[in-house]
């Protein structure tokens, strides 16, 4: 019989490469979502689809049920308080239903920068108190500290034009959302990976327009890369009242101060090093984009 994971978070953009690796690599993949319908229309009929949602314990038994394993992708925001309700108490009800049900490991996915130095930006705060709520509950854990990820790119060209906000001045290692996807699911494999905090970076650095020009010279030619700076993205979203981009302009405050951080050397060795350049991966999207190009 298969082992069934249960992954929260599947229809995001990191949580459903995870979803896909594990089904794969011969798992059964349960899926908790709000909405079946919707989650299906994103899926597909591959997965076990459960409703429920992390803000109500009651509805995370029967989606824990039997479980080997369960991954948890979760993402909160823009407020404080969404945060804190969404990424530390959502992920806190989860890890206390996965104890109650006896699920032998648990995964997460936090982040480069998550250090109580910077505490003060509000994810991360979310994230470190889900960090803790994982180790209080006792379950056997795996969590994945990950850099930036590739796919996050495109989300940076709106219409022709693609912006880097503020200075950006760190190197930071780009990271496939495959590769981290393979880690994820060999960390259920082994045993040696329970109860460790694994730093997830990529094979090379780039500061942020190193990144971003070298993915819109592969795959968007026609949109050019400029400069906005922070002070003005955030006045903006003030003055029309655009919480979106006063999140956006806070968040690129934080990537403006804080790098990764953490030594993947451990993560590399027990879960394989990840090797998909930049290059590669923007050749990768230009092909599944533009085919005939």
């Amino acid at each position: 019989m298969k082992h069934t994971i249960l992954v929260v978070g599947a229809t995001g953009m990191l949580g459903e490469p995870v979803a896909r690796q594990l089904q794969q690599d011969g798992y059964a993949v349960r899926v908790l979502t709000r909405n079946p319908e919707k989650a299906r229309m994103k899926l597909g009929d591959a997965f076990d689809l459960v409703k429920g949602d992390v803000e109500n314990p009651a509805s995370l038994e029967k989606a824990l049920d039997g479980c080997f394993g369960v991954h948890i992708n979760l993402m909160g925001g823009p407020k404080a308080e969404d945060f804190d309700r969404v990424e530390h108490r959502g992920t806190a009800n989860v890890a206390r239903a996965s104890a109650e049900l006896g699920v032998p490991h648990l995964t997460y996915l936090s982040g480069a920068a998550v250090f109580e130095e910077n505490a003060w930006f509000p994810s991360i705060k979310a994230k470190l108190q889900a960090e803790a709520a994982i180790r209080e509950s006792g379950v056997p854990y795996s969590i994945f500290c990950a850099t930036h990820f590739m796919e996050s790119l495109p989300l940076y060209i709106r219409g022709q034009r693609a912006s880097v906000i503020g200075k950006q001045p760190h190197r930071l290692h780009w990271l496939a959302a495959d590769d981290y996807a393979r880690m994820v699911s060999k960390a259920f494999r082994l045993p040696e990976a329970a109860n460790k905090r694994f730093f997830i970076l990529g094979p090379e650095a780039w500061t942020m327009r190193e990144a971003l020009e070298k993915y819109c010279s592969t795959v968007r030619p026609d949109v050019k890369v400029s400069s906005t700076p922070i002070w003005l993205l955030s006045l903006i979203g003030k003055v029309s009242f655009n919480t979106e981009l006063q999140f956006i302009a806070g968040l690129m405050r934080f990537f403006d101060k804080a790098g990764e951080g953490g030594d993947p050397a451990e993560a590399n060795e027990l879960l394989g090093t990840p090797t998909t350049t930049l290059e590669q991966w923007c050749e990768a999207q230009r092909k599944r984009l533009h085919p005939s190009r």
